[in-house]
């Protein structure tokens, strides 16, 4: 097997990936593979059994995440008391505690949340807080629930995040007297020292300098300000923070020059050192996936130095990737796992090309190049978003990290327990030099910020994008220069023609978005001619009664960039109330947005708000009997008529038909305004109406309802809001009509695709 490790680990990859898809098709065509290389004798055949016993072992293995942990129906409907074990560290905040929980008796892992009151005394300083320790014995008494799911296309689901870590379920506890715990576990001091030097590095540096160091060395990203973080994400920079091997390799060299150099010990004697300090540096580098891929590997290469078997590095990253996999079967679905394997596969891969030069500051380039070709399917799984011009930037900042940045933290570390004086010093230097490197990137994303946005690419397209990229850079290193243009330009064919879809696709799609207690509709017309959005509401603060930012970043960017959209045509604001317009303010900023439509009557004040930002947006006010034509798709103006001194009867009311049904979207209309409409439009009637106001009792008179008969009602509303909305009345006038009834709290974001003049409702929730 010497020389072919790879193929059972390529062997449970597949079954990886064909468990997390559901696309079982993918093990066979391994099989057929393996079989075809068994044939023309290009594998023997104990290589042929291995693999494909590791293909049927992890098929069986391996978790889906399509059966759950738990349900609704298996928890305790009330407070209830537990007896286990904390596993893995304490997180302690001014904010929270956190910790994961092994439960005795079901052997569930269980997420432990407890949030104090605002009067609360520090959790810190609370003697209680003190006996929460890794490894603990606790009794607990909570009640047991389960996370919050997705519940909008594109939306991160923090229940499925748990699943894929094995927890079952959250905990929620009233008060620290709730949790008694006593001793602690072996790992415990690891966790302890790590939030010892993580706190002295923030007592001793300054914030900007602290931030950056507790990312770079302790994989404590915390500090890092969430713009610069959602920056290097756009721009596939987030493996600089990351700790990956060259950290790993950066520290084994400064031990061995340590300890070699100044000749404090041999080289055997070295060796064991460095065996013996990497799984520390591991714990306190917060055990993720990459730092033990790494660790791992170069403990394996120093024992097999010292022993006679010989190994390549393509095998002891197959058997490294396996071991893990086997330690923690949930492992597969960290996405720093599939990175750091993926992008050291395809290093290792390319090593005779980035050997061809002899050149440090080039090879960092050539491994940046890899790097990021072998993550795309990645990033546009987890993110569904590739800036192209990434590759040129990376190319760019890397060699900033890897030969001053990263070394500079390493070192700088030791050196603050130094007198203050000397890291005050090289504190201002790094602060100094990071800042311009920072701002320069900041730069870049607001002019040349140009991405593709997609959810992903289907299994098949990912499959083939890897054989092209196997085969361009097979080419690549083999010299054939026109070969592997051919493979490098079928790959960005593939990603561009997916990324196009839309543009030649006939079908349409209108989607009411569960932002809770607000409105939210996008639609996308055929060919992509035209994305318009109705109304895009926010949550709001409770300190300042101001739009908070949530319902922008967690449900309508990922909704937008999942479905491509970066370009919005028209922004329809039916009124000014913040369940209606609170996210605008985040959309005009990141978005291009060609104009906003309001009625004669909408607030001044906010609409010079809105079209005072920096990117300059057209306005148009429109009325009664105005028809906007869009993409050559005509949206009617049907309301308001006259001024009904209030901003939701004022409401926009628009009528059009999409999918071969009249759609009727009315705001947040009242009964005076309902009848208004019926007065001006006698004969409406229409087949799908939006219900105004979020189904409350102000609106959808029996008479409204009688006149525009309605095969299906939209209601827009939050799950058990306290606004009692939908009232029973609307939804007893609707049952009696017949009419089908969508409903956000229910439902979730309800979808309608159509194409041509034929459409289906889909629900995002069942």
């Amino acid at each position: 097997m010497k020389g072919y490790w790879h193929f059972p680990a390529l062997a449970a990859a597949a079954a990886i990936c064909a468990v997390y898809s559901q696309q079982y098709w993918i093990i066979f065509s391994f099989i057929f593979w393996l079989f075809y290389l068994f044939h023309y004798e290009l594998l023997g055949k104990w290589t042929i059994i291995i693999s494909l016993a590791a293909l049927i072992f992890f098929s069986f293995y391996i978790p889906s995440l399509n059966k759950g942990i738990a349900t609704e129906h298996s928890l305790p409907s009330e407070t209830s008391r537990y007896i286990g074990q904390i596993t893995g560290p304490v997180t302690i905040t001014d904010d929270k505690v956190e910790f994961v929980f092994s439960e005795k008796h079901s052997h569930h892992d269980i997420l432990v949340l407890y949030f104090p009151d605002d009067n609360e005394e520090s959790i810190r300083k609370n003697p209680k807080g003190a006996n929460l320790k890794s490894g603990a014995e606790c009794q607990l008494t909570g009640l047991a629930e389960l996370p919050e799911e997705s519940r909008n296309p594109g939306q991160f689901d923090y229940r499925r995040y748990l699943e894929t870590r094995g927890i079952a379920y959250q905990l929620m506890v009233d008060s620290l007297a709730d949790i008694q715990c006593s001793g602690s576990g072996f790992l415990n001091r690891f966790y302890m020292l790590r939030e010892s030097l993580l706190l002295h590095v923030e007592e001793t540096l300054s914030d900007f300098t602290a931030s950056w160091l507790s990312g770079i060395v302790f994989g404590d990203d915390s500090m890092i300000d969430k713009d610069t973080e959602e920056v290097f994400q756009r721009w596939s920079l987030s493996h600089i923070i990351a700790i990956s091997g060259s950290n790993i390799g950066l520290i084994v060299a400064l031990f061995y020059f340590l300890l070699l150099k100044l000749n404090i010990l041999t080289r055997e004697k070295a060796e064991w050192v460095v065996i013996a300090v990497l799984p520390v540096y591991a714990l306190l580098a917060g055990g993720e996936p990459s730092v033990w891929r790494a660790a791992i590997m170069i403990i394996f290469l120093i024992f097999l130095n010292k022993s006679r078997f010989r190994f390549s590095y393509t095998d002891i990253l197959s058997i490294v990737f396996l071991l893990l996999i086997l330690f923690d079967k949930h492992i597969v679905y960290h996405i720093g796992f599939q990175l750091s394997f993926l992008v050291t596969f395809a290093i290792l891969l390319s090593r005779k090309w980035i050997n061809q030069t002899s050149s440090p500051f080039w090879q960092v380039l050539q491994i940046s190049f890899v790097s990021q070709m072998a993550i795309i399917p990645v990033q546009f799984a987890y993110f569904s978003i590739f800036q192209p011009l990434s590759i040129i930037l990376n190319l760019l900042i890397v060699p900033y990290f890897t030969l001053l940045a990263i070394p500079f933290m390493y070192i700088l570390l030791p050196l603050t327990f130094l007198p203050h004086p000397i890291v005050s010093l090289l504190d201002g230097l790094f602060a100094h030099v990071h800042r311009i490197v920072i701002s320069f990137i900041e730069y870049i994303d607001e002019t040349l910020f140009f991405p593709l946005l997609m959810d992903g690419l289907p299994s098949a397209a990912a499959t083939l994008y890897f054989v092209l990229f196997f085969l361009f850079m097979m080419n690549l290193q083999r010299k054939k220069l026109y070969r592997s243009i051919q493979a490098g330009t079928l790959m960005c064919l593939l990603i561009a023609g997916i990324a196009a879809r839309p543009y030649f696709s006939s079908s349409g799609v209108v989607t009411m978005l569960d932002i809770g207690q607000g409105d939210a509709f996008v639609i996308e017309l055929p060919y992509r001619k035209g994305v318009l959005l109705i109304d895009a509401g926010a949550g709001f603060s409770f300190d300042n009664m101001e739009a908070t930012e949530t319902i922008y970043d967690q449900i309508l960017k990922p909704y937008l960039y999942s479905r491509g959209i970066r370009n919005i045509d028209a922004l329809f604001l039916t009124h000014e109330d913040l369940d209606h317009t609170g996210s605008v303010p985040s959309i005009i900023d990141e978005m291009h947005v060609e104009k906003i439509i309001v009625s004669h009557h909408f607030d001044e004040a906010l609409l010079d708000e809105f079209s005072g930002n920096e990117k300059k947006v057209d306005v148009r006010r429109v009325g009664q009997g105005d028809t906007i034509l869009i993409g050559g798709h005509q949206f009617h103006v049907i309301a308001p008529e006259t001024d009904l001194l209030s901003a939701n009867e004022n409401s926009l009311v628009l009528y059009s038909p999409l999918g071969g049904k009249d759609w009727l979207f009315t705001g947040d209309i009242g009964q005076k305004a309902e009848r208004e409409l019926m007065r001006n439009y006698p004969d409406m009637t229409v087949d799908i109406l939006k219900v105004a106001h979020h189904g409350s009792n102000t609106s959808t008179d029996q008479s409204f309802l009688d006149a525009v008969n309605p095969s299906t009602a939209l209601i827009s509303v939050a799950e058990n809001n306290s606004y009692g909305h939908p009232g029973s009345e609307v939804l007893d006038r609707l049952r009696e009509k017949g009419i089908t009834i969508l409903r956000t709290d229910r439902y979730g974001a309800v979808q309608y695709f159509y194409d041509q003049d034929d459409g289906t409702f889909f629900t995002f929730l069942p």
